[in-house]
């Protein structure tokens, strides 16, 4: 079954053509990074007009970097939600008009259980049950999987999502945008503990996150002693007391649920420094580790394809009145 899949959520135009949920056979990210950097973060109104400009032509580039015709398509699954409501109407309206026009089913996908379908491109044989971590830019939450399509939400953010905290740091030691990478970058040549930064661990087994106090205590530190430290410690530092947390709590919950497998998905699981401390605390409990590679770790429509197939092989498909949804919960 060949799928085609539309991503236009936030800031970044794709569009995947994917073979069977598991062959990419093109995976074409039109960034808008360089634009939303003039103004520090993403315009949502600046994000869908650039939707509306690219998505025709990257649809086409999609085809031809597959050797795909439409005739060849057999599906159209598209990110519906949740997302910016402006940049999902472009996705799914292009959506909508390619369902119609070439008589194919259209599946609507939600975004998070996209990221975590990421891993499945990766390797399509992981086992359930499994716990992933969906951790980026505005989500941090926990889910247990015990079969494709049933998920429990075991923990989440009560504030700012990590990938919030990495880059409202960021802007706070000037780094640019988007922060979280150039973190990343400047930490493998800092000294974690240099400084004392707060970990919320919110109490004796919880599995919820709480980022803003770090971010508040980046701010306070940072008036007062920015320049006793260099910009790698401060970077270090605030790394490890994200990741710290991640790591913590991801492994808890595989450890309360006698999980097999556990996963990390969404854009901060490309930070190396969480990638690293996952996979070391997962081989130290015996739990088989699994991560997609970079590209597939931030926002892209092989992941939207990916989880289209494995609804559509339910049996699950939408009509033409598809909406779109700004915020909608995948599990509780």
């Amino acid at each position: 079954m060949r799928i085609m899949g539309l991503e236009t959520s936030c800031d970044e135009t794709s569009v995947s053509i994917v073979d069977n949920g598991k062959t990419i056979l093109s995976n074409v990210i039109s960034s808008q990074i360089a634009l939303h950097a003039l103004t520090g973060g993403v315009v949502p109104e600046v994000a869908s007009r650039e939707h509306v400009e690219q998505v025709n032509a990257v649809i086409q580039e999609s085809l031809v970097q597959a050797h795909t015709s439409f005739s060849e398509i057999d599906a159209i699954a598209v990110a519906n939600r949740p997302g910016l409501m402006g940049a999902l109407m472009v996705g799914v309206s292009a959506a909508k008009a390619l369902s119609y026009a070439l008589d194919i089913p259209l599946i609507g996908v939600h975004h998070i259980e996209a990221h975590i379908y990421a891993n499945f491109l990766t390797d399509p044989n992981i086992q359930f049950p499994l716990v992933c971590l969906v951790a980026s830019g505005g989500h941090t939450q926990i889910f247990l999987m015990r079969s494709h399509g049933d998920y429990q939400l075991l923990g989440k953010t009560l504030d700012d999502a990590a990938g919030e905290a990495f880059d409202k740091s960021a802007r706070l030691l000037k780094l640019g945008y988007p922060g979280g990478i150039m973190i990343d970058r400047l930490a493998k040549e800092g000294n974690p503990s240099a400084i004392k930064l707060p970990r919320a661990r919110l109490g004796a087994g919880s599995l919820d996150f709480s980022f803003s106090g770090l971010k508040t205590a980046v701010l306070n530190a940072t008036a007062v002693s920015f320049d006793d430290h260099p910009i790698e410690d401060w970077c270090a530092s605030i790394q490890e007391a994200i990741v710290e947390v991640l790591v913590e709590k991801t492994l808890r919950a595989a450890i309360n649920n006698n999980v097999k497998t556990v996963l990390a998905a969404g854009g901060v699981a490309a930070n190396s420094h969480l990638q690293s401390e996952l996979r070391k605390a997962s081989a130290s409990k015996g739990f088989r580790f699994a991560i997609p590679e970079k590209v597939l770790c931030t926002d892209n429509a092989a992941m939207i394809a990916c989880a289209g197939y494995y609804h559509i092989t339910a049996g699950h498909k939408d009509a033409l009145d598809l909406d779109v949804i700004a915020t909608e919960a995948l599990a509780k």
